[in-house]
């Protein structure tokens, strides 16, 4: 049996987390929006980004 260890990285987690944060609040979303871009977060920062 060979052993697998287990690393967990919460800086990252957390630096995402900020960022997500952010990103909410720089653009404005409502809530749902903010919701919405837990998941599409890329696409809100293009569309901004096109817009400069």
């Amino acid at each position: 049996m060979s052993q697998v260890k287990v690393e967990n990285h919460s800086l990252s987690g957390g630096l995402w987390f900020i960022g997500w944060l952010f990103t909410i609040g720089f653009l404005k979303l409502s809530f749902w929006k903010g919701v919405l871009a837990l998941l599409v977060w890329p696409y809100y920062m293009g569309v901004y980004m096109s817009t400069l």
